[in-house]
């Protein structure tokens, strides 16, 4: 299984262990690494059976809210870190690790319309109920179309409650 980590993060995928499908073919990622992971499914020459994707980054955001955070990452790069992943239900030491502006970009202004154009491929997606990072009812509503979605009862964007 190849897993895609999430935006500043790294080791955070046995926290999604009770979901994550050990096989040779699946492809997995968490938040931004869910953007990873289909952008690997659709691009990579090697196969892929199963795309698990947990609280995708799916966000709406306008340039505005964009510029808002991108000026506070670089104001303050570590106190965003904090209150980002503070607010997404997790903020642990263990699982930092560096990241860019660029990445950060990414995050707020991926594609999710290219999940269309996966095909032969089981896909699955979980998302918290209670998701403070992203908007779960749209996300929800958005993803239905391609996959089966597990919405998370009382569940945060790291799945937990």
């Amino acid at each position: 299984m190849k897993y895609f980590n999430g935006f500043c993060l790294k080791g955070e995928e046995e926290l999604f262990a009770e979901y994550l499908q050990e096989c040779e073919f699946c492809v997995a990622g968490f938040s931004f690494g869910a953007q990873k992971a289909l952008e690997y499914a659709l691009y990579s020459k090697k196969r892929v059976d199963k795309l698990q994707l947990f609280s995708p980054a799916f966000f709406s955001y306008s340039k505005k809210a964009v510029d808002i955070n991108l000026h506070a990452f670089e104001k303050n790069k570590d106190a965003y870190i904090k209150n980002f992943l503070t607010k997404a239900g997790l903020y642990d030491k263990k699982y930092l690790c560096s990241c860019t502006k660029d990445e950060l970009v990414s995050l707020f202004t991926f594609d999710w319309e290219k999940i269309s154009l996966l095909k032969g491929v089981k896909i699955e997606i979980f998302i918290g109920e209670f998701d403070k990072i992203i908007d779960s009812k749209k996300a929800y509503g958005f993803f239905k179309n391609y996959a089966d979605v597990y919405l998370i009862k009382k569940a945060n964007h790291f799945l937990r409650s």
